[in-house]
């Protein structure tokens, strides 16, 4: 942080970004600058850069330059989307804050400014936090309060920040069931790019990082500018360009008529609003994040265990004696956490019962889960469970009993979904009743030490008290989740929501991986974890083996290219082993042995994709952060126009070291390789920097088969 003569005048630096600030105004502080280290600009220099950034008053507008400030208001001449819209019985709807506090402080090595204001004559009081962490991440998150005697309706409160104009391009995500994260992007026009998720839940949908950057950026390449809304509810991103010169992107709440309505003193908070700044591409952005998520203190410090979860094994066809041998064979191959998966409690024989009645089914364990959780934990495996908490069927005895517990509009249920509805988590009796249930579950079976945490259904019509509920069943779920973790310190838990519904850093606080699809297809696999991986380390991603023919697909892939998908992540296997031959297995056994040898740099490396010019290789790897060491998978999705698709190039090397690249060692090559020329040799020795600038002629793979390499610094 740059010394400050003038309090109002602030620069702040940490990683390689710089964020200045100018509070010398009587309103809310303006940013000067969001992106690229600015150095250490002398404090006396600072005003200048501040006068130098004013907006002209340019013909036919204000009299005074229009400031963008850390909240917009039409008060300060803001013709774009508010950062406050509310109303008290339709008054104070438009606010002129003004400063009154300003504090700068840097503990734990984070630079964080406090920023208070108030209007008066609307009876607010606004703080904006911003806090710019060591490697470089920054975070904003605005708190309103009501100073008045009367009621305050909010209907948005958007954390924004500014973007220069060399950003032209925008990239997004979208996706559905099955197909989540899937990029599209086109050129920013002006106007507004709004992405809002409707669904009570973050979405297949979301887009992780809404980024901006420069004409043609890429994973290596180009300067980009990124937001991310950590929030698991109905929320906003949006990106905007006015034609009076201003770019911004921001996020938030995105809140219904009359669910927030606040009383006297009585606050409300955004969610937190994530932004990182990269002259590095996609993949300086997304090491920023995973090296911010990897430095927080409950980020999994152990090895993620390989997981063998039941599913696509056995469904709902729960039996001890096949569950054992299949436990059995998960020890054999090398599996460490073995997952229990839906149709263990009472009534569960499908999906259309059971749900809220989370007591084991005595008709099927009449002994309990205690003999398969004793033999699981023989073998030296963890135990882990499925649960889906906040969900209820109306075929079940806890429905029957309080059908008032469910979040509705009034009079009518909501359109069923899974033939499930949603339990109202902020209804006290509702959320004290399952607390109490998953808590004595816990402690009766305290060999339990992982749940798989489900969320099958979006929030439709979700109705708490006649009122609009998301807001308070969001904050519910997240006290249930944190309350369960007091109780159970060392449990785990997984974000699982028909796949990757609720995938955000808001429910990664509370929980220590993601389910990134109910896919196993590898294709499929390859881009919903390459786009997942934008903002999520790879320990943080599910990725399993599934079998042979994806139960959701119908595709019919080689156990080689399954595996080399699904070994950068938090390994697993969701497959019925038990059929499988002696052969398959033992090539299994070898591809998880390989996963744990390269477990070290998985987890903790720096990721790397490639920008290959045939959109029919697919390429990515991990690379060790001193550079000794890395492994890339290169992966054909499809045929390609050429009969050779050219060089792979290897980023992230040291160029001024020799590597010795290979085929990985222990697990068989792609059988049918079209070889061409005197084919892949065992191994090569080249410089960093011609691997990374020449690259190498791969063999020519056929579709949906990949080729693993391991490279090794030699000096």
């Amino acid at each position: 942080m740059s010394a400050m003569t003038d309090p109002t005048v602030i620069h702040l630096r940490r990683g390689r970004t710089s964020l200045v600030l100018d509070a010398r105004g009587p309103g809310l502080p303006r940013v000067v600058h969001w992106g690229t280290d600015l150095g250490p600009v002398p404090a006396d220099d600072l005003p200048a850069l501040l006068d130098a950034t004013v907006p002209p008053v340019v013909p036919s507008s204000f009299d005074a330059p229009t400031v963008l400030s850390l909240l917009p208001e039409a008060s300060a001449g803001w013709s774009g989307r508010p950062g406050l819209a509310g109303h008290r019985a339709g008054r104070d709807w438009s606010t002129a804050f003004r400063l009154n506090r300003l504090d700068v402080d840097d503990p734990d090595g984070a630079a964080r400014v406090a920023v208070r204001a108030t209007d008066p004559d609307a009876g607010l009081t606004l703080t904006v936090e911003v806090t710019l962490d060591p490697v470089g991440v920054l975070t904003v998150r605005h708190r309103l309060r009501n100073d008045a005697d009367q009621p305050y309706e909010v209907r948005e409160l958007t954390p924004v920040l500014p973007v220069p104009a060399v950003a032209t391009e925008l990239l997004d995500l979208t996706g559905r069931w099955c197909r989540e994260r899937a990029p599209q992007r086109h050129p920013w026009p002006h106007g507004a790019w709004v992405r809002e998720g409707r669904h009570g839940r973050t979405g297949h949908d979301a887009t992780l990082l809404l980024v901006a950057g420069t004409a043609g950026f890429g994973f290596g390449h180009g300067e980009v500018w990124a937001v991310h809304t950590a929030w698991s509810g109905d929320h906003v991103t949006v990106a905007e360009r006015r034609p009076t010169g201003e770019s911004t992107l921001g996020g938030g709440e995105l809140l219904a008529p009359g669910e927030i309505v606040l009383g006297p003193g009585e606050e409300y908070a955004t969610p937190l609003l994530y932004a990182v700044h990269s002259t590095a591409g996609l993949d300086g952005l997304s090491d920023l994040l995973h090296t911010h998520l990897r430095a927080r203190p409950g980020h999994p410090r152990t090895p993620r265990p390989v997981t063998l979860n039941v599913w696509e094994a056995v469904y709902f066809e729960h039996d001890l004696d096949r569950l054992r041998t299949l436990a059995d064979r998960a020890a054999e191959v090398g599996v460490e956490r073995f997952v229990l998966d839906d149709g263990w409690f009472t009534g569960r024989r499908h999906d259309r019962a059971g749900l809220g009645d989370w007591q084991v089914d005595a008709d099927v364990w009449p002994a309990g889960l205690g003999p398969l959780i004793e033999h699981v934990r023989g073998h030296g495996m963890q135990f882990g469970l499925w649960v889906e908490p906040e969900m209820v069927n109306p075929d079940s005895e806890l429905f029957r009993a309080h059908p008032d517990w469910v979040l509705t509009a009034p009079g009518r249920l909501p359109l069923p979904w899974r033939h499930q509805q949603v339990l109202d988590l902020a209804n006290p009796a509702a959320y004290a009743h399952l607390l109490d249930r998953l808590d004595a579950l816990l402690t009766g079976n305290p060999g339990i030490g992982y749940l798989k945490w489900d969320h099958n259904r979006d929030l439709t019509e979700a109705g708490h008290a006649g009122r609009p509920g998301v807001h308070a069943q969001t904050m519910a779920a997240y006290r249930l989740l944190d309350e369960l973790r007091a109780r159970h310190p060392h449990l785990e838990t997984e974000s699982c929501s028909s796949g990757g519904a609720r995938v955000d850093l808001e429910i990664l606080r509370r929980t220590d991986r993601v389910w990134a699809s109910d896919t196993n297809d590898a294709l499929e696999r390859l881009s919903i974890q390459r786009w997942t991986g934008l903002l999520l380390p790879p320990e943080l991603v599910g990725t399993h083996i599934g079998p042979g023919r994806s139960h959701t697909t119908g595709r019919v892939h080689t156990l080689g290219f399954r595996a080399v998908t699904a070994l950068f992540g938090h390994h697993g296997i969701e497959w019925d082993i038990v059929a499988i031959d002696a052969a398959e297995r033992a090539e299994l056994t070898a591809w998880v042995a390989l996963h744990k040898r390269l477990r070290p740099l998985l987890h903790t490396g720096r990721a790397v994709r490639f920008d290959h010019p045939d959109p029919a290789v697919q390429a990515h790897g991990v690379v060790a952060h001193d550079r000794s060491r890395a492994v890339y998978a290169v992966s054909r999705v499809a045929t390609s126009v050429t009969q050779v698709p050219g060089p792979v190039r290897l980023p992230g090397l040291d160029p001024a070291r020799r590597y010795a690249v290979r085929p990985a060692q222990g697990v068989p090559e792609p059988d049918a390789m079209q070889i061409t020329g005197p084919g892949w040799l065992p191994a090569v020795t080249l410089p960093g920097s011609v691997l990374a600038t020449v690259g190498l002629h791969l063999p020519a793979l056929n579709p949906e088969q990949a080729l693993l390499l391991e490279v090794d610094a030699v000096d």
